[in-house]
């Protein structure tokens, strides 16, 4: 079993200036995605790697890797190879979990794209990167995969899959569809996998020569503010992010983690995926998307011992009408991340799903992604007012305006530099420029650092709200209106106001069964925090508008309250 690194002399701030760097005692692995995951098969053949429950599978670890090779001799014979572009647009399946390992075994970078998009994202993001081939699910829920891309690529309905080429998607050559829509221009899965088992049993699997430091993951960040960009993350980069956080949760091949969220982000694949593969822990997957009766049932059934989540996952678990019939006694550790944990949340999550140990993590995409994590030691007042202590082999900074890192305590951008920044942006160097300078990432985020070197997240920088002068941070209110008992969710953001520049607003969803005003809400403000971090508008909603990964979406709150409040002539002020 691994354990944490041992930390080094800069774990907290020196000289009183916000700066710490990582523990360098654990060196950094030099393997391949594939390389990893085959020398966990070899460690432990026989134990249980993968549960999909939703699909009925299971697989051992020697399974699994063979299934891997399966379909990476699949992909090769379909001219897929070192650099190519692969997309996947799916839920939680085992065709994704089979993707991301066999296109990192030939080399082909994997385009993950988020299941939520539509038309228009789907095509940005294909021909964005220029993705040679694209495995899909045929729908999930409301959105018909299929249907859409026959939208943006309608030869599919009439050219063989063997001879494909699309007007809008010049690179695009393959299509892979887990199941048989009957499209002439669509393989299905189960095909490509039986071209691969062909060939293994003939040539054997694929010989390609790897390095570490090669592309292999596109991941595309979130448009709230433009295009979406592509961060381009290497082998290096993801197997190294999923070891340290394998560490500091300690986990071991004796674990199983349930993962709910999803695949397609770096919260499922590296937090989850990797990590588990890392220490060789069981994989559990409840179903294609989040269900949080589908969770604790898995917890319950599988015995798991860890458990990933956002915060409004772990809610709507903790809020579960029948939480209580579900044994979660197994839990003891995880991870909760993705955005601002609630006090509040985090001390349930201890007390009523006994998992002691969780962990919080910090970090972004382009940092693949975790920069941050608290230890399983940690008191729990380190666990709810900070994202822990930096991970090994990184340097943080954190910085003002001007770029000068700030003292110790003082609200700043937090910088990030060491093995986990990405490459870059996929095709653009302007963006990449802008965000990464001598090294450092520029996170956006508002952060401060204490004495001891833990890290507490503010806000972000374009979530910052001056109002009259003022500098107010969302988060600080959010966390103060938390302690009502009535309200289970608040998200707090500014809109443009003619007299002050901004004036806050809180969206708050209600305890089941619970009533407020307006008025109530302020006055349990009042005498308890400063009088202009009191939210001018309040409006009770019966649910926050939510990425995919559970993200809640402010950009959105705001629009819908500038439209409301017939704020429109002032929103471009």
């Amino acid at each position: 079993m691994q354990t944490l690194p041992g930390a080094s002399a800069l774990t907290a701030p020196a000289r009183g200036v916000s700066y710490v760097r990582g523990s360098t005692d654990v060196p950094l692995s030099e393997a391949t995605i594939g390389q990893l995951l085959r020398e966990t098969a070899q460690r432990f053949p026989d134990r249980h790697a993968v549960v999909f429950r939703e699909q009925g599978v299971r697989w051992t670890w020697k399974e699994f890797d063979e299934r891997v090779d399966q379909l990476a001799a699949g992909l090769s014979s379909l001219d897929i190879g070192r650099g190519d572009r692969v997309g996947i647009w799916s839920p939680n399946r085992f065709e994704w979990l089979l993707t991301q390992f066999a296109t990192a075994r030939i080399g082909a970078v994997l385009v993950n794209i988020n299941p939520a998009y539509r038309v228009s994202e789907l095509e940005y993001a294909l021909h964005k990167v220029g993705c040679k081939a694209l495995v899909t699910a045929e729908q999930f829920k409301t959105s018909k995969y299929i249907s859409m891309l026959l939208e943006v690529a309608p030869e599919l309905a009439s050219q063989q899959a063997a001879a494909l080429r699309c007007a809008r998607l010049p690179e695009l050559r393959t299509v892979i569809s887990v199941s048989d829509p009957g499209i002439r221009g669509v393989m299905p899965f189960s095909a490509v996998m039986q071209k691969g088992e062909a060939i293994l049993l003939d040539e054997g699997p694929p010989a390609v020569v790897l390095s570490a430091h090669d592309p292999i993951n596109v991941q595309f960040t979130s448009g709230t503010t433009g295009s979406p960009k592509g961060a381009t993350l290497t082998h290096r980069n993801i197997v190294n992010n999923g070891r340290f956080v394998a560490m500091a949760m300690k986990l071991s091949e004796a674990d199983s983690l349930c993962i709910p969220v999803p695949l397609y982000h770096c919260f499922g694949m590296v937090l989850g995926v990797l990590a588990c593969v890392s220490v060789g822990a069981q994989m559990v997957f409840p179903g294609e998307g989040f269900d949080a009766g589908a969770t604790l049932a898995s917890i319950m059934e599988e015995r798991c011992t860890a458990l990933h989540g956002v915060p409004t996952m772990f809610i709507a678990e903790l809020e579960h009408p029948e939480f209580a019939a579900f044994d979660l006694s197994s839990l003891r550790t995880g991870i909760m991340a993705g955005s601002p944990c609630p006090i509040e949340t985090m001390k349930q999550v201890v007390a009523r799903m006994h998992l002691q140990e969780v962990t919080i993590a910090y970090g972004m995409t382009e940092t693949s992604p975790v920069s941050f994590q608290s230890a399983t030691t940690d008191p729990l007042d380190r666990r709810t007012a900070t994202v822990g202590r930096i991970q090994p082999h990184l340097e943080v900074k954190i910085v003002d305006p001007l770029g000068n890192t700030v003292s110790v305590g003082a609200t700043g951008e937090l910088c990030t530099k060491g093995y986990s920044v990405m490459l870059g942006y996929w095709e653009d160097e302007r963006k990449t420029r802008e965000s990464i300078v001598d090294g450092w990432m520029h996170t956006g985020d508002l952060a401060t650092l204490d004495a001891d070197g833990y890290c507490n997240i503010v806000g972000r920088l374009k979530d910052m709200v001056i109002r009259g002068g003022e500098n107010l941070y969302p988060r600080e209110i959010e966390e103060y209106l938390f302690r009502h008992p009535k309200i289970q969710n608040v998200q707090v953001f500014g809109v443009p106001d003619e007299k002050n520049g901004e004036e806050l607003c809180a969206w708050i969803v209600l305890r089941q069964g619970e009533y407020a005003t307006e008025e109530d809400i302020r006055d349990f403000c009042r005498g308890q925090i400063a009088h202009y971090k009191i939210p001018r508008y309040v409006r009770f909603v019966d649910e926050m508008p939510l990425t995919v990964t559970g993200k809640v979406q402010k950009f959105v709150m705001r629009e819908e309250m500038i439209r409301l409040l017939n704020l429109g002539e002032q929103k471009s002020a």
